[in-house]
């Protein structure tokens, strides 16, 4: 199945290159190291990929046990093709992708997934000052989260993509309850997996937005974000950026 609409704040630094950066921006002095702090004290690390004219500015968020080198050959792509990029350590996350989680690491803990919905909105705290269209993106239990932040946020976001979102946060189903609050343009895709299929599903039908899609992948899918990594999905990476793209497209051109 295809890409198709549904009907129903510290200043960044220059940072050098390291064994978790390759495949960043050509350019060094496009890749910024950011440290930002959440209401509650904790310094959240990030990387900032600065596109040459951006369009919009992308708030890439990790699935769990990960970090921000999670985006390490994503965010470069995305700042070619026009769209800046911060990628941050969320508190919730570990060592994925040979990097560490700086937040974890300064923060002596790894703390429980609802916790980093502090540090999602210390980032988009920080991306109102680069005066660009913010665009969500959540992987795994970010994904969720990103419907959090954005129904917390009406006004302030310009469009949202969820790699594999779930109700990760117990009963009660609080994800579909802040589905129901996106009226901002909503991609959604997931592994090649019945039940990460249907639990997309139903997010997507919750949520009121005009424009919303799932994309289903035919050639193969993973799990997060990875599912654009062509070391992680072989077979169906390039089919996932094509319908990536075209959203993108359309809501920042």
């Amino acid at each position: 199945m295809g890409l198709a609409p549904m009907a129903c704040n510290a200043s960044p630094t220059a940072r050098g290159s390291s064994p978790a950066t390759d495949q960043r921006a050509s350019d060094p002095a496009a890749l910024q190291a950011v440290m930002l702090k959440a209401a509650d004290g904790v310094v959240v690390h990030g990387d900032y990929y600065l596109a040459a004219n951006p369009k919009a500015l992308i708030l890439l968020f990790h699935q769990a046990g990960s970090n921000k080198a999670e985006y390490a050959t994503i965010a470069p792509r995305l700042a070619a093709a026009g769209y800046s990029a911060l990628a941050i350590d969320q508190r919730s996350g570990g060592t994925m992708f040979g990097a560490t989680n700086e937040t974890v690491e300064a923060l002596g803990r790894e703390a429980d997934y609802g916790d980093a919905i502090k540090d999602l909105r210390a980032t988009l705290g920080w991306a109102a000052d680069r005066k660009l269209p913010v665009i969500l993106w959540g992987s795994s239990y970010s994904s969720s989260l990103v419907l959090q932040l954005a129904s917390e946020n009406p006004g302030k976001i310009a469009a949202l993509l969820a790699f594999s979102p779930d109700e990760y946060f117990g009963g009660g189903n609080p994800v579909r309850r802040w589905a129901s609050g996106v009226k901002v343009p909503l991609f959604v895709t997931s592994a090649k997996d019945g039940e990460e299929i249907a639990a997309a599903k139903a997010l997507v039908v919750a949520s009121p937005s005009a424009n919303k899609r799932q994309f289903v992948p035919e050639s193969g899918g993973v799990h997060g974000s990875s599912t654009l990594i062509a070391a992680r999905n072989a077979t169906g990476a390039e089919e996932v950026w094509r319908a990536v793209m075209a959203f993108l497209a359309d809501v920042a051109p």
